[in-house]
């Protein structure tokens, strides 16, 4: 039961900025530590590209570490697990810091991973509860919002940071913002739903596995999650494709990785603003197809290699859609899950970051053949979101299909 009644209506409170802030860790550690790729190859004597097994590393926990929390927040409460969450955050942040290897830096990094997705899994939960689909769609645009100004930060910040103080400082600061934030969790977050003696951790599995089965929650959770897993695959790849291959700076990338953000972030407000107008699951079907034709121009531009203008005109087309196309999707995987929200979040969460991991792994063996590899990647992200999202389709009132 949820402490809380439903309402239709998204009211920007305290609350949502406190879930939002909660959805920034896991962009945080991805983002602010790309313009120190270089500097940590050189510190371990190792290769760029071996770096970015940390962050497929990171992906693989983001994956599993969904998957712990997700009935955990049914059984518990909300607060309880995230408490744990952030307080793992905070150790494994600072012991990547003192990595005295690569070795050691990817396994923290999955560990790291693990606690940050305790905010990823419980805000999104507590959105469920607090709110109708309809309106929570408007709310996750808002955590968008929030989630997209980390990218455009965190590179800027973290470029500056690892110039003046090394890259280690990287994991000292994002540390020091999660005791802050669990601060504020603990004097100002409510509690959204009591503890549920009637879930039981051992039957986390079944309960995952009926979820899985939902046919609706199956089509969004699938299409929203390979879609935005083109996204990272462009974080993954986008520090050697512009530094390397286009020769920029690490502080020019920077600005270049916040202008994409901006593009996601525009979007996702525009989605907010029209979704007091139309139903969620009509603008989805209205995003998707526009992201299939966007995929298409990615795959000409890697194909012809258009130079960087040619790829960043596709790239902030591609980027920014996401804005429509993510919050839409994530609102419908979960409208009817009700009291299973915690575990349908932690699935679908779970879903996201599994193929995020394989597609970020996918693009770095790919970039050692073809320098812009990033490209063919997003585009068949894109194109087969589309394909699977029509042939998973259903009769839905009130959203008539593409």
């Amino acid at each position: 039961m949820t402490i809380y009644k439903i309402s239709d209506t998204a009211r920007f409170d305290l609350t949502v900025v406190v879930l939002a802030l909660l959805t920034a860790f896991g962009p945080l550690s991805i983002d602010m530590y790309l313009p120190a790729f270089g500097d940590i190859a050189q510190s371990f004597s190792t290769e760029s590209n071996r770096v970015e097994l940390s962050l497929t590393s990171f992906f693989l926990g983001l994956f599993i570490g969904q998957l712990l929390y997700g009935t955990a927040s049914d059984r518990f409460g909300r607060k309880p697990p995230l408490y744990f969450g952030l307080v793992l955050y905070i150790i494994t942040s600072i012991a990547c810091a003192f990595a005295p290897n690569l070795e050691s830096l990817i396994v923290l990094r999955f560990l790291q991973a693990i606690g940050s997705c305790a905010g990823l899994v419980i805000a999104r939960a507590m959105v469920r509860d607090l709110y109708t689909p309809q309106a929570s769609a408007q709310v996750f645009s808002f955590l968008i919002l929030v989630m997209g100004i980390a990218p455009i930060l965190a590179p800027l910040a973290g470029a500056y940071v690892t110039a003046a103080f090394g890259w280690q400082a990287i994991f000292v600061i994002v540390a020091a913002l999660a005791v802050a934030c669990l601060a504020i969790v603990h004097v100002r977050l409510p509690e959204t739903r009591l503890p549920n003696t009637a879930v039981r951790i051992r039957s986390s599995l079944p309960i995952y596995w009926s979820v899985l089965k939902d046919p609706s929650f199956l089509r969004y959770s699938l299409s929203g999650g390979i879609a935005q897993s083109g996204l990272f695959a462009y974080i993954t790849a986008s520090p050697l494709v512009f530094i390397e291959h286009f020769g920029l700076s690490p502080t020019h990338y920077s600005w270049l990785f916040g202008a994409n953000a901006v593009g996601i972030i525009g979007m996702a407000q525009f989605n907010a603003w029209i979704l007091r107008r139309r139903d969620s699951r009509k603008i989805l079907n209205k995003s998707l197809p526009i992201l299939g034709i966007i995929s298409l121009m990615l795959i000409t531009a890697g194909w012809n290699d258009f130079g960087l203008v040619g790829v960043l005109v596709p790239l902030f087309l591609y980027v920014s859609t996401l804005g429509m196309v993510f919050p839409n999707a994530m609102a419908g995987a979960l409208a009817e899950q009700q009291e299973r929200a915690g575990s349908a979040s932690a699935v679908t969460g779970s879903l996201q970051f599994l193929i995020a991991g394989i597609i970020s792994a996918l693009v770095s063996v790919l970039g050692h053949y073809h320098p812009l590899a990033m490209l063919f990647v997003m585009g068949s992200c894109g194109l087969t979101a589309v394909i699977i999202y029509r042939l998973l389709r259903r009769e839905e009132p009130m959203a008539a299909d593409f």
